[in-house]
């Protein structure tokens, strides 16, 4: 009743509550399927019906998130968004449904917009611009884009006439706080169930996403990584960034110069400039690995709808240029990181599995633990076999040979400790996206093509530190080498005592995992001969005998559940 009566006196805290428990529902009805259909029936043997529907059940479940996130918007849009652009690691049936929410958000009516600028402008709009158009030129999750025209005064101050004005969601930061609220729950229930802990840190995830989502809501933040971002590329001709009209800017309102060009997938109107699509995207990847590998400041949302193509008549060296803009969502890559990913990307380039494994631990994707050896095969034989290849001769492989070496690869993978380290999400984030839209441009797109020129000129970078590695290596070696009597002394006496003790993780699994096979023999064989006893001593004796069947469930709960902690 007291719940009642405080949901009617404040509606606002009423509604952010019904969001909050629609939201957990959702997440608990599917994690309870996930967990029915893809852990629990394969553990009694009915993985091949598991796997005869799994198609239907994950569209069935993008179709239904597809409508919550619609219905809710906030940062259940922007969770969809991510999760389309996971063409890596989720089915096809998942990332092609929420593709539309790239820009299916519904616009808010304009009085409520212009009640929210004016309260932080302070004025009313028509003593703040010349003219402000009311109907929206974007509206995302977030917030909303207008056309406005500067009033003289400001215009020539700035030098600008056109802007784009853009403005928070009403009641947004509510809407954010429940969401996120709802995610760390979600985030804790995963945490749980092991299978999921081994192989990411749900919770630190969600922390980076949280933190992600506060700044893209903080406008002043947006502003000051467009200046940065302006002047990471404020030499180089291929690129080009709004100017921030920081008069008309607050935390919630952001004015910037109006750059709407020829969006980067709009093919047609990209050939009606005299501009071939598939002339952009090589240099759309080359500018993409500049932020990541080489400026370590990142865009970490650049979906079609955030880069124009602009037409540059002047020059005859570069006829056009990328204009990129919403800088909300933006990543960085610590130094040690960013030469872990250079290495990663020369390793790729070069076709070195090994090196790639390396790289990858550089990188801190691979916990220290991990048996690398199988990972170094199955990367090299990944390289012989689809290495170079662009997406269109990818298609003209067998799929046989896909669920051959998928099977095979995927279970080398599952056998390794993986984590995500700060900040990964973004970048993988903002390579799915640079790839989706590649490949949009000129469907025979070779990534390869765009790496090896790249990595080629990264390594002719490291070579010029090779000086400083050769001495680093040698301090390296002159340690050793002092500390090897010391260590061979201890090796020598711990042989002596008998304390000597050897280790070979593989053999450790193996054994562990027969040893469960084992426990979960015995259980069936215990529950089978319990199930048959009971059923036939319960003609005579109905009491005993549905003691002995009730009993049998024992020994299989047991069989199942066995090992569950080793794996």
């Amino acid at each position: 009743m007291t719940s009642v009566r405080r949901d009617r006196a404040d509606p606002l805290a009423g509604e952010a509550r019904a969001r909050y428990r629609r939201i957990l529902r959702f997440a608990a009805w599917h994690l309870l399927i996930t967990w029915w259909f893809e852990l629990f029936l394969p553990r009694v043997g009915l993985r091949r019906l598991t796997e005869r529907n799994r198609s239907q059940r994950m569209r069935r479940f993008a179709r239904r998130f597809h409508g919550l996130a619609v219905d809710l918007g906030g940062l259940m849009i922007k969770v969809g968004q991510f999760m389309s652009s996971r063409l890596d690691v989720l089915p096809p049936e998942i990332t092609a449904e929420l593709e539309g929410l790239q820009d299916e958000v519904p616009p808010v009516p304009f009085p409520a917009i212009r009640a929210l600028a004016e309260a932080e402008l302070g004025a009313p709009l028509d003593r703040v611009f010349a003219s402000v158009e009311e109907a929206p030129i974007a509206a995302a999750s977030l917030g909303q884009a207008h056309r406005a025209k500067l009033l003289p005064g400001n215009a020539e101050d700035t030098g600008l006439s056109s802007v784009v004005f853009k403005v928070q969601r009403p009641g947004i930061d509510t809407i954010v706080d429940v969401d996120l609220a709802a995610l760390r729950k979600v985030g804790g229930w995963l945490s749980r169930i092991r299978i999921v802990s081994n192989r990411a840190d749900v919770p630190a995830l969600i922390k980076e996403f949280a933190q992600t989502s506060l700044e893209e809501i903080d406008y002043l933040n947006e502003a000051a990584n467009s200046e940065r971002f302006a002047a990471d590329f404020a030499d180089d001709a291929r690129v080009t960034v709004p100017g921030v009209v920081w008069e008309r800017t607050t935390r919630r309102v952001l004015t910037l110069e109006d750059v709407t060009a020829i969006k980067i997938t709009d093919a047609d109107s990209l050939r009606m400039a005299g501009i071939d699509p598939a002339s952009v995207a090589p240099v759309f990847a080359s500018v993409m690995f500049d932020q990541l590998f080489t400026n370590g400041f990142f865009h970490a949302d650049p979906h079609p709808g955030n880069i124009f193509v602009t037409p540059n008549a002047g020059s005859v060296e570069h006829p056009w240029k990328l204009t990129f803009i919403d800088f909300g969502m933006m990543g960085e890559v610590p130094a040690k990181t960013r030469g872990g990913l250079r290495k990663l990307l020369i390793a790729a380039a070069s076709r070195d599995g090994k090196g790639l494994v390396a790289a990858i631990s550089d990188v801190g994707v691979l916990m220290p633990s991990a048996d690398t050896a199988e990972l170094e095969r199955a990367m090299t034989q990944l390289f012989a076999r689809f290495g170079g290849m662009g997406f269109a001769e990818l298609r003209d492989v067998d799929p046989r040979e896909f669920r051959d070496f998928g099977a095979e690869f995927g279970s080398v993978i599952r056998s390794l400790p993986f984590q995500l380290p700060e900040n990964f999400l973004l970048i993988i984030r903002a390579m799915s996206l640079t790839s989706g839209v590649c490949s949009s441009l000129d469907a025979r797109f070779n990534l390869w093509d765009s790496v090896e020129p790249y990595a080629a000129q990264l390594l002719r970078d490291e070579r010029g530190n090779l000086v400083g590695d050769v001495a680093a290596q040698a301090f390296d070696a002159a340690s050793v080498a002092l500390r090897l009597p010391k260590r061979l002394d201890g090796l020598v006496t711990k042989l002596e005592d008998g304390s000597l003790q050897v280790s070979n993780r593989r053999l450790e699994r193996q054994l562990a995992r027969l040893i469960v096979l084992v426990k979960r023999a015995v259980g069936a064989l215990i529950f089978g001969a319990l199930l048959v006893a009971g059923s036939v001593i319960r003609s005579d004796d109905a009491v005993l005998g549905n003691v002995l069947m009730i009993a049998s469930a024992v020994p299989l709960l047991y069989g199942l559940w066995s090992g569950r902690g080793n794996q």
